[in-house]
């Protein structure tokens, strides 16, 4: 299987590092490491997160990483990261 980041993740992923790092520098080297570590692991088990049946047909899916909330989804061989946020977001 292969990872792929839609840009919207990407910019999410910069975005949360940016914030945090105005308060604490370390915590979103940490945070950010973590996020951008957490899609490896779904290659070999794609379909542990949650199904999120809104999105039908599509196969979206969402994990919890720590506070955050990361979406992806499955299309054939590909898994893309699509969008993620600290769960005290409204979204």
């Amino acid at each position: 299987m292969e990872l792929k980041w839609a840009a919207r993740a990407l910019s999410d992923l910069v975005r949360l590092y940016e914030f945090l790092a105005s308060v604490n520098s370390e915590a979103a080297v940490r945070a950010a490491q973590s996020l951008a570590a957490a899609p490896t692991g779904l290659l070999e088990h794609p379909r542990i997160g949650e199904k999120l049946e809104e999105f039908e047909p599509r196969e979206v899916r969402r994990i919890l990483v720590g506070r955050y909330e990361m979406r992806y989804e499955i299309r054939q061989s590909t898994l893309y990261v699509l969008r993620l946020w600290h769960t005290r977001e409204r979204r």
